[in-house]
Order: structure tokens, then sequence, then C-alpha cells
């Protein structure tokens, strides 16, 4: 197969239909998403967050404690009586009495409080908590986005990474038949021993850019294993999704600075900062609830001794003097609040410059694909000239390996070209 032939073959792997039984970029992005351990570890989080809410919705809710006491109770009651005869009272006598008994002494004691006024502070953390889950169900989608790029990503390094390979091994099989039409005419006297020191040469290199292009695909699956979670096996070429893309980047700006995950979240936590004031200036004002108890008691004053019996009341507390423990965590929650708003503003400054970088990126591998199909067809036409001269002792053997070495790399910025437009678009 001449060089030529094997390029274009292997340029169809980012353009050209393959088998039905290929993974394609939109499966490969579905596995990701189902079972990539680190996007299942954010949502396993975002549960966690979730219960921040009931937690915060307890504080206004009933308590109810109950107490129980069960033990065995030994008693010896020992008295003694003094007993006067009436007819002579300074007749006297002592009688002592002594009685023994055990009992099994029990107690039951149900306490119901529900609180009526704590100051708005389950209010407020309840609204704080539940800014926390808006920001963590942003991030999550942050997450996801990034799991899938990834994916993208991974897709087609495998695919550019493939191509260099097959590009580089049709390189040096074209470089060995060089070789071997040097030597032979070097064998007629038609050339010097230069010529065949430099196809040597080039062909050495030849072997060492496919190990390189070897070992990079060799990193490029690994990092599709992480990703996806399977190997990579005849992969479908991948395409970009200019059809779902803003039509300019101004409006790309526009739908990133309401949209994007990064800046919702940033926002929702400076929502949630500025209820955690709130709930914490709660602490400076009175608290009241209503507490309950019912009791019976069995065999505790003494033996035989019961007692039961019922309360309601109101339990009002009013901080007074906390050692300025709640003031200084206000002001420290202030702080945190100003920090978090800042944070809004450098997320929508870096999401800003990170929409007017990708776009830059997508047009300029547009750009840079035309450029490499210009470059290749001149390439090739280059080529095919310096060999016809050289059969005319016109060029040198030299000339011969640089042609071929700039058709392959206009080649192998084609392969990287079609990858970065795909990417892009994604970006």
């Amino acid at each position: 197969m001449s060089m030529r032939a094997a390029a274009s073959v292997l340029l169809c792997l980012l353009a050209a239909a393959t088998p039905a039984r290929a993974e394609s970029l939109m499966g490969a992005m579905r596995r990701a998403y189902n079972a990539n351990p680190q996007l299942n570890a954010s949502r396993a989080e975002l549960r966690a967050i979730d219960e921040r809410v009931p937690q915060a919705q307890a504080g206004m809710r009933p308590r109810v404690t109950g107490d129980g006491y069960l033990g065995v109770q030994r008693n010896r009651l020992v008295t003694k009586q003094r007993d006067v005869d009436v007819n002579d009272p300074t007749n006297t006598s002592v009688t002592k009495n002594i009685q023994n008994g055990d009992s099994i002494p029990r107690s039951a004691h149900l306490t119901v409080e529900q609180p009526i006024f704590d100051g708005f502070k389950t209010q407020n953390e309840t609204l704080a908590a539940e800014s926390g889950v808006f920001a963590g169900r942003e991030r999550l989608r942050l997450t996801e986005q990034r799991i899938l790029f990834d994916a993208v990503t991974a897709y087609m390094d495998v695919l550019r990474d493939t191509a260099s390979l097959k590009l580089q091994e049709s390189n040096v099989a074209v470089l060995k038949e060089q070789l071997r039409q040097t030597r032979e005419r070097y064998q007629y006297g038609q050339i010097t021993p230069t010529d065949v020191a430099q196809a040597e040469a080039r062909l050495a290199g030849g072997n060492s850019m496919a190990g390189a292009a070897r070992a990079a695909l060799d990193a490029s699956i690994g990092v599709y294993r992480k990703t996806v979670g399977v190997e990579p096996t005849m992969l479908a070429p991948g395409a970009p999704i200019d059809r779902l893309l803003p039509k300019s980047r101004e409006e790309a700006e526009r739908i990133a600075q309401t949209e994007h995950p990064f800046i919702l979240a940033a926002l929702h936590d400076a929502d949630a900062a500025d209820l955690d004031i709130k709930a914490l200036e709660a602490d400076f004002m009175p608290r009241l609830s209503i507490v309950g108890d019912v009791f019976t008691q069995t065999d505790i004053a003494g033996i035989g001794n019961r007692n039961i019996g019922a309360k309601i009341g109101g339990h009002l507390s009013v901080p007074i003097y906390e050692g300025g423990l709640t003031s200084s965590r206000v002001r420290q929650a202030k702080e945190t609040a100003g920090q978090r708003r800042f944070n809004a503003d450098v997320a929508r400054a870096e999401v800003l410059s990170l929409v007017r970088a990708y776009w830059g990126a997508l047009q300029a591998a547009k750009t840079q694909i035309a450029s490499a199909q210009t470059q290749i067809a001149a390439a090739e036409r280059a080529l095919y000239g310096v060999r016809e001269e050289a059969k005319a002792g016109q060029r040198t053997t030299l000339e011969i390996l640089n042609a071929q070495q700039e058709l392959l790399s206009a080649r192998l910025g084609l392969v990287v070209a079609q990858r970065d437009r795909v990417v892009a678009s994604y970006a």
C-alpha cells in the first residue's frame, strides 16, 4: 500500500462510517455517565447534602423523650414502742417491731417539648440548607459536564492516536522501501553513500516516531478506561455538535452567564451565607417552648406507694450574655458572605474567559482543517514531482525524504485538527 493510499484510509477514522457494532461517541458518554466512579461519588455527596434540610427542619418539630427506671429494693424497718401501765405510770416497757420486705421500685417519665419561637433560627437554617442543596445540584451538573467532556476528550484522543500510529507505521514502511531503492541506486553508482546514510537516518527517526505514537496510544487507552470504564474497541468516528451551539460568541457568553452551573453554584452559596447570618443572629433572641410531662412512680417512696401525675408549662429562655461568642460568629458569617459574593464574581469572569477561549479554539480548529487539507494536496503534488525529478537526476534523496516528511506532517496535522474540532465543539 502506498503512503497516499494508507493515509486516505486512516483519515477516515475521523470522518467515515464504521461497522454498526462499533462504539459510538454517545455510547461512550452514556457509559461514563452511568458508571464513572467519580460521578457516582458526587451523586452520593449530593444525597448527603440533601439530608441537611430535614436536619434543619427538626429545630421546630416536637421532641419526645422517655425515661424509665426499674430496680430491686430490700427494706428492713425497725420500730420501738414504749408502753406505759395506766395503773402505774412508773411502770414502762419497750416493744421492738421488725418488718422486712422486698419491693421492685419502678418509674416511667415521658416528656414532650414543642418549640414555639426560636428567633426564626430554624426557618433561616432550613432556607440556607435548601440553598446548599441547590448549590450541590449545580456542582453535580458541573461534575457531570466535566466527566462527559473527559469522555469526549478520551474518545477522540484514542481515535487521534490510533490514526497517528497507523500513519507513522505506514511512514516506516515507505521509508524502508525508500531505503531499499536508495541502496539499489547506490549499487548502480547513481548516488553516493551519503544518500544511503540519509535514508537510514530517516528510517531510524521514523521507527522512533512510531514507538512514541504507540506509547501515546497506550496512554490514551488508559485514560479512556479510567473515564468510560471499559477498553476502547472499534470506535466510530466522532462528529462535532455545531447544531447545538449558539450562533455567535456573544450569545454563548450570555447563556453561560445565566445558566452555567459554576456560576449558579456560587450564587446559591452566597444566598446560603446570607441566611447563615440571620440564623446566627437568632441566638440574640429569646426562645419559647411548651413542655409537657407525664410520669408514674411505684414503690419509690416506700412499699406500696404509687404516684401518677402530669404537668404542662411554658419554657422561656432569654440570652443575656455569652461572652461575645455569638457576636463573633455573626461577624465571621458576614465576612464569609462577602467572600461568597466575590466568589460569584470570580466565577462569572472565569466562565467568560473559558467561553471565549473555547470559542476561539473551535474557530481555529475549523481553519486548521481547511489549511491541512490544502497542505496535504500541495504536499502530495510536491512529493510526486520530487520523485519524478529524482528519476531524471534533478533531485537528491534528501529532497525526497523531506517531501515525504512534509506530507506526513500535513496528514498528522489534519488528524489533530479533526480531533480538536470535535473536542472544541463540546468544550
